[in-house]
């Protein structure tokens, strides 16, 4: 189950690499604690993180430590890099929206700036002075 804004919730397929992937951080790197939470602070007391807000903070430290500049540092980085990769491999606008669980396809044309050379393959050359199409 994913929570988005507005507390909506739906049920995503979980794909094997993933669910392997958790199965293995569950088994052999989760600190040992009574929470049911996945994913629990790195240092004691081991427990579930605060609020969805922790992501960001994570992301945002990792962006600033790395040295990248980046429009966004926190969660919505991972959402536009997901993104922009998608966009990159030829995934479509309604994919993407899928994907991340747009409502509308308004919200998703943000990622359509980011693909240059998309947008070339589209753009109309234009015309010389005086000249004719």
């Amino acid at each position: 189950m994913v929570k988005g804004k507005g507390q909506l919730c739906d049920r995503l397929p979980l794909p094997q690499s993933v669910g392997d992937a958790l199965a293995i951080y569950l088994k052999n790197d989760r600190h040992k604690c009574s929470t049911r939470r996945v994913f629990v602070r790195a240092r004691a007391p081991y427990r579930g993180f605060k609020g969805s807000c922790t992501v960001s903070t994570i992301v945002r430290r990792t962006v600033e430590k790395s040295g990248l500049n980046t429009p966004s540092k926190g969660a919505h980085f991972l959402r536009h890099s997901l993104a922009t990769n998608m966009l990159r491999k030829g995934a479509s606008m309604t994919e993407i929206g899928e994907l991340l669980r747009h409502r509308s396809p308004n919200s998703t044309e943000i990622y359509a700036k980011v693909d240059i050379e998309g947008l070339h393959s589209i753009a109309r050359i234009w015309p010389e002075k005086g000249g004719v199409i």
